[in-house]
Parts: structure tokens; C-alpha cells; sequence
């Protein structure tokens, strides 16, 4: 009879079935992703602007080879290096082999844990025993459901860090990609240069030799053409280390690379900019980062509840027994014993003091992590957009400005040559000097475009500062605060 008439009365097999139903649920839904989460993070990344729509694969394939022969066969643009990157680079290999591990541990983790088979054989005189015990975890199968959510979120952190590797990825071809073109542009220019130099000191070498000219006059403008040679060797060999920088990350072969041609020009500089709007709002409502952070210390979070909860008993286990006993005698008699049996640890020296404080300098430490986030991301969109609108207004200053007059005194030093008002020294020292400002017009116009892509990083995806704030990722962290629970 229940004392209290007011309260229900104990249904101790109730919560069980119950219990063992929603962890039979978990354990159903939980499969492994069939595509390796290819999908998931298309979604993350769609209308990106430094991907322009170009596809992620996984894993080369024979329509990804394709599609790299085909893009191979013109002059590469940044667009077509960053669709050769994304479906053939080994970094995408790599980024999804971290995210399918995450997805395995994710399953895993919702999982019923086994149960636990003890058989022994036991002889005394005569007499033969066997015994039989079947145990479970309790605790782990009761914290089963936190232990499944805390892995989806997880999970999701992961989603999140491979979709940062690929937009890392789109983003580093963009860059290699420029300095490539940038290297071997400039190397063409200095090559003119150089030509300019050995002309001027093959005519200093004839003066010299008729008598026109003293040796110094001549040795100086040998010194041009020697001082020119140098500067070319220099910038061909940053041509060829940046074209295979770019192969590099690519993923070429000797073969495809062999095949790789680029343009002979950067793209040309929009006429004016756009407006900045309100880059820090973007930057803390679409950095990758930063929401990688917030999920990984939300799960941080629910796994300092559970540890809370098993501060004293982290363990419980329980079993259900059967001993057969066999007598050696005339009628060969046996009995049998049943039980269950449950093993709990005593928190005698124990109380789970360190564990909850361990736990919670793991939540801590998460949130301050996402704050570091959160400050380097409102600081860093605020720094790329003005390093984007400086480098705009000094590539453009050479475009509308230097350029121009550089022209307008090299037309004006030829007609004065043609009226043989000048010498042909003037004009070679005032060819050498337009083809300088040619190549720093060009360099500017390469910082360009390599802050436009630093600038779409810092709104959308990562940046150096934000990823070594974010080092110490939720993933151990999470494992660690959730000790107590397993």
C-alpha cells in the first residue's frame, strides 16, 4: 500500500523501457553521411564569391579530370584555378577525410554501448560450476542522448572547420594565381628593359672605341645593362617559383603543368569601388570561424552540465547472472542459480571536485575563444577593407595619372630625338624610366587584387588571427568536460 495516497506510487520499470526505447531511437537514426558531407558543405559555401559557383568535390574523379583537361586548354583565369583547386587539389582530400572522421565519430558516438559477456569454469572436488553474467553500462547508455547531441554538434563545428579549409583553399589559388600572373608579367617588361640597357651599351661600346666617349661614360651604361640583366634574372625566377606555387596548389602533374598557360595581363581595375556598408556586421553574422567557436563552446557548455551530474558516481553497471552448478554423483544432479548484480563506485577519496573544475576552465576557456573570434574578426574586416581602398586608390593614381604622363614624355622625348634636339641617350634613360613605372603600376595593381581577396576572407571566412585563436578547437575540449559521463 502506498503512504501517501496524494503521490503516485514508484514505477522503478517504467523509466527503464523508456530509458532503453529513446536510446534504441538515437542509436537507428545515427548512419553515416553517404556523400562525406560533400553536400553539407556546398550548402555552407554557396554564392561565395571567391568559389564563383564552382563545385566541391571530395575526391578526383573521372568527370573532374575532365573538367581539368578542359580548362587546361586555354589561358587559366582566376575563376578556372579555383574550379581546378576545388575538385583536385589534395587539401580537399584531405579537409573531407577530417569531416567523414568527425562524421564516423558522430555515429559512433550515438551508439548503444555492447554489453559485457563474463563466462567462468570452476571445479572443486567433484564438483563443476559455471558462471555466466551479462552486464551493461548504465551510465553510459543513460547519458547516451547528451553524449549523441554534444557528437551532432561536434560534428557540426567540423562541417564548419571544412568549409574554412575550402574557402582557404579558393582563396590561396586566387592569390597564387595573381602574384603567377603578376611574376610573369613583370618579368616581360624588365625583359625590354634589359633590351633597352644592351642597346645603350653596344652604342657606348662603339662611341668608346672611335673616341667619343671616355671610358666612364662607357662603363656607366654598361653597369645599366648589367644592373637590368640581374633584375631579370630575379624576376624570372620569381616568375617560375610562383607559376609553381600555383601548380602546387593546383594539384597538377608534370603533364598537366606542362600544359598550364597564363594570361598575359591582371584583369583590369574596376572603375570605382562599391560601398564598404557595415563590413563588422557581416564579418560577426558570416565569419566561419567565429561560428565554428559559438558551436564548438555551446558544446563545451552541455558537456559541463553532464559532468556536474556525475561529479561523485561516473560509473554504474549492472548484470544479470546464472550459475550452474554440476555434482559428480550417481544421479548427476545440478542446480542453478539466478541474479543481477550492479556495481557501483563508492566516492570514498574521490568527489569529483577536479573534474567539475576542470570542466568548467574548459567552458571558460572556450568562451573567451569565441570573444579573441569575435574582436579579430570586427578588427580584421575593418583593416582589409581600407588595406582594399588604399591599394585602390594608388593602382589607380598609376592608371590615370603616372601612366599617362609617363606616355606623354615618351612621345614628347621622340619628337625631340626626330628633330635632333635630344640624344639618344635621353631617350633610352626615359624609356628605361617608363618601363619602371610600368612595373610598379603593375605591382600596384597586383596588391589589388590580392586585398580583394583578403577582404572576402576577413567578411566570410577566416583569417591567421582568427585561426590560431581558435586552435584548442571545441572537439577535445568537449571530450575532455564529458569524462565523467562515459
Amino acid at each position: 500500500m502506498n503512504p501517501f495516497p496524494d503521490r503516485p506510487g514508484p514505477r522503478p520499470f517504467l523509466a527503464l523501457p523508456a530509458l532503453l526505447a529513446a536510446a534504441l531511437l538515437l542509436a537507428g537514426c545515427a548512419s553515416l553521411s553517404p556523400d562525406g558531407g560533400e553536400q553539407d558543405v556546398q550548402q555552407l559555401l554557396a554564392g561565395h564569391p571567391l568559389l564563383a559557383d564552382a563545385p566541391v568535390h571530395r575526391a578526383p574523379d573521372e568527370a573532374s579530370a575532365a573538367q581539368v583537361e578542359a580548362l587546361l586548354a586555354r589561358p587559366l583565369d582566376a575563376e578556372a584555378a579555383v574550379r581546378i583547386a576545388l575538385a583536385h587539389s589534395p587539401r580537399m582530400q584531405a579537409a573531407f577525410a577530417t569531416l567523414q572522421l568527425s562524421d564516423a565519430e558522430r555515429v559512433q558516438a550515438a551508439s548503444l554501448p555492447n554489453p559485457v559477456l563474463s563466462f567462468s569454469r570452476l571445479r572443486e572436488g567433484r564438483e563443476l560450476e559455471l558462471e555466466r553474467l551479462v552486464s551493461f553500462n548504465v551510465v553510459g547508455l543513460i547519458a547516451l542522448p547528451w553524449q549523441a547531441r554534444w557528437a551532432g554538434q561536434r560534428h557540426e563545428t567540423a562541417k564548419l572547420d571544412a568549409a574554412q579549409q575550402v574557402l582557404q583553399l579558393a582563396a590561396d589559388a586566387r592569390r597564387a594565381w595573381v602574384r603567377a600572373v603578376a611574376a610573369q608579367q613583370g618579368a616581360a617588361y624588365l625583359r625590354d628593359a634589359r633590351d633597352a640597357a644592351e642597346a645603350g651599351a653596344e652604342l657606348a661600346g662603339r662611341m668608346q672605341r672611335v673616341g667619343n666617349w671616355s671610358t666612364l661614360q662607357a662603363a656607366r651604361e654598361q653597369l645599366l645593362h648589367a644592373d637590368a640583366a640581374a633584375q631579370l634574372a630575379r624576376a624570372e625566377q620569381a616568375a617560375a617559383s610562383s607559376r609553381e606555387q600555383l601548380v602546387r596548389l593546383l594539384g597538377l602533374d608534370a603533364s598537366q603543368a606542362a600544359k598550364l598557360h597564363l594570361p598575359d595581363r591582371l584583369p583590369a581595375l574596376p572603375a570605382a569601388l562599391p560601398e564598404a556598408g557595415d563590413l563588422q556586421s557581416q564579418a560577426l553574422r558570416d565569419r566561419l570561424d567565429l561560428r565554428a567557436a559559438r558551436a564548438g563552446s555551446a558544446a563545451t557548455a552541455d558537456a559541463l552540465g553532464l559532468t556536474r551530474a556525475t561529479r561523485t558516481v561516473n560509473g554504474l553497471e549492472l548484470g544479470i547472472a546464472r550459475n550452474t552448478t554440476f555434482a559428480n554423483d550417481a544421479d548427476r544432479s545440478r542446480s542453478t542459480q539466478r541474479g543481477w548484480e550492479l556495481d557501483v563506485p563508492i566516492p570514498l577519496f574521490d568527489w569529483g571536485q577536479s573534474r567539475n573544475a576542470r570542466a568548467e576552465a574548459l567552458y571558460l576557456q572556450s568562451a573567451a575563444r569565441v570573444r579573441a573570434v569575435a574582436l579579430a574578426a570586427a578588427s580584421e574586416a575593418r583593416e582589409a577593407e581600407a588595406a582594399r581602398r588604399h591599394a585602390w586608390q594608388v593602382a589607380h593614381r598609376y592608371q590615370s595619372e603616372v601612366l599617362p604622363l609617363r606616355r606623354k614624355v615618351n612621345d614628347e622625348m621622340v619628337l625631340r630625338y626626330n628633330a635632333m634636339v635630344s640624344s639618344v641617350w635621353e631617350l633610352l634613360a626615359e624609356t628605361r624610366a617608363s618601363m619602371l613605372a610600368v612595373n610598379a603600376a603593375m605591382q600596384a595593381q597586383r596588391d589589388f587584387w590580392l586585398a580583394d581577396v583578403d577582404l572576402q576572407m576577413a567578411l566570410t571566412g577566416s583569417s591567421p588571427a582568427g585561426v590560431s585563436a581558435l586552435q584548442g578547437d571545441a572537439g577535445p575540449a568537449v571530450a575532455a568536460a564529458s569524462e565523467g559521463g562515459h
